[in-house]
């Protein structure tokens, strides 16, 4: 089958539109107020006696589940991260964050990437062809930077490569060191839950990120962008 003549198909829709159908369920069943800090305030001691008595697996489970918000795109990060740093602590909860969360991006983008990513790159105009080879030229360092500055939503990051072209291995790479310094704030914070609950308070995620850290997140974006500089000014010398 040449490239002219590939066209969509059910099959290749299948595992797209699964995931689309889950996104609605998630809400017509009311799963979403499980997803929530009240939710965790309330099944706090349940939650924390289950990761004391079953270890590891409790790690497996929450990493699954983590993949799985993250793949079906449910609006749950931000809590699922501040939850693995309460149940888990900062070291061990950020290594699962990270793990379960660069999981369920790496399923979304094979997902987009071969249901429609390579048929809408077909079909595309000569503007989405160069904005393909601009990002592909330094995939890399663009993905790092918009892993570790919050400027787009996490699940629109893990679509636009897939349309871009945007290689396997270097989407992985990208993703799961872009995300580590934003996963070790919102470990943070989680890891000094216990206190807030104890005291009784509200908790929100306002302020979390706040002028500093958003410095340094910003900070080390632009180091991200130093091998892409460096390439145009040796273009420019050539």
């Amino acid at each position: 089958m040449t490239q002219e003549k590939k066209q969509l198909s059910l099959g290749r829709l299948a595992p797209l539109i699964l995931l689309v159908l889950g996104l609605a369920m998630f809400f017509i069943l009311g799963l979403d107020r499980y997803l929530s800090f009240a939710s965790l305030r309330e099944n706090r001691s349940l939650l924390l006696g289950w990761v004391d008595r079953y270890g590891i697996s409790a790690a497996i489970v929450y990493i699954l589940t983590y993949a799985a918000v993250v793949a079906f795109s449910l609006p749950g990060g931000a809590v699922m991260s501040i939850t693995g740093g309460f149940l888990f602590g900062v070291v061990w909860g950020s290594l699962y964050i990270v793990i379960g969360a660069t999981a369920g991006a790496t399923a979304l983008f094979i997902i987009a990437k071969t249901s429609v990513g390579d048929y809408l790159r077909l079909k595309a105009g000569p503007w989405m062809r160069r904005m393909e080879e601009g990002f592909g030229e330094n995939a890399l360092s663009y993905l790092l930077v918009l892993r570790l500055v919050p400027l787009f939503p996490f699940f629109v990051v893990n679509l636009v490569p897939a349309f871009l072209g945007v290689p396997l291995s270097t989407y992985v790479v990208g993703t799961f060191f872009g995300i580590i310094p934003g996963v070790i704030v919102y470990a943070s914070v989680g890891a000094g839950l216990g206190s807030i609950f104890d005291s009784g308070k509200e908790f929100t995620l306002s302020g979390i990120v706040t002028p500093q850290i958003l410095t340094a997140l910003v900070g080390l974006a632009v180091l991200a962008l130093i091998p892409v500089v460096y390439k145009k000014i040796k273009a420019r010398k050539a």
